[in-house]
């Protein structure tokens, strides 16, 4: 099989990497792309793959986009943190869509599915059954996704619960990870960042550079900044400056405005 990998996000492209390889050693990972354009630029010129593994949210718009500039009839399977895309990705050859964070289990029924998909697709009559199997499969999957909403922190010799809505940004710092709270209290949490970014709801909290996961009530204004970034005032006072890095400013103005 081999296998061509659509994400913005070193760290998940890794890790779907690293899963493929556990599924079947034989897997030839064929490249990886992080963008649109990196994508269309390799269709092409090579395009040469059995499965595509592809993130929705790309540095620089909707994988969507990919297949409004070329021809493109390699079977995906779709990766993201947001729920609203569904029907639109099986549209574009989806014949999974699996929502972040991507476990093992998850990705091995997915190929599982892509290898039981060529036979069955053989079989007459099977192709538009197939299709509206998967999408009711998906569906009820997203209705019944669930995003933490409570963290566990240690102040001093005492253990307490920090609900999100208490919390107005996360933040990276060396090798620690912290919650500010809406009252400005900065308490470590035994997360990274990436971990944080997959189990939060999408919906509320965005990240907007490799330091700083924002709630989207935090946000007091946002200021065009240099070289086409955003600077991002909060309600509260913070004695950091969070800027919204190039490569997420798209994605950043589709979530704040609620798209």
């Amino acid at each position: 099989m081999r296998v061509f990998i659509i994400e913005d996000e070193i760290p998940a492209a890794e890790k779907i990497e690293r899963f493929l390889h556990r599924y079947d050693e034989s897997i030839e990972i064929v490249g990886r792309a992080m963008s649109v354009k990196e994508t269309v630029n390799w269709v092409n010129t090579d395009g040469n793959a059995d499965l595509l593994l592809m993130d929705i949210q790309l540095t620089d718009g909707l994988s969507f986009d990919i297949f409004k500039e070329v021809q493109l009839d390699i079977p995906v399977i779709f990766t993201t943190a947001y729920n609203e895309y569904a029907i639109e990705a099986f549209k574009a050859n989806g014949i999974d869509y699996l929502l972040k964070p991507i476990t093992f289990e998850a990705l091995t029924e997915s190929l599982d599915k892509f290898k039981n998909l060529k036979t069955r697709l053989s079989e007459p009559g099977q192709s538009e059954a197939t299709s509206v199997i998967d999408l009711q499969s998906a569906l009820q999957m997203l209705s019944k996704r669930e995003y933490k909403t409570r963290f566990m922190v240690k102040i001093g010799e005492h253990i307490k619960s920090v609900t999100t809505d208490q919390i107005e940004l996360f933040y990276a710092e060396g090798r620690n990870a912290y919650i500010v709270t809406d009252q400005g209290r900065r308490l470590i949490i035994d997360y990274k960042l990436e971990t944080l970014e997959e189990m939060l709801d999408p919906q509320t909290f965005f990240r907007v550079n490799r330091t700083f996961i924002i709630e989207i009530n935090a946000i007091k204004d946002v200021l065009v900044y240099s070289n086409s970034r955003l600077k991002i005032i909060l309600n509260m006072e913070f004695d950091r400056e969070i800027i919204v890095s190039r490569e997420k400013v798209n994605a950043f103005k589709k979530w704040f405005d609620g798209e």
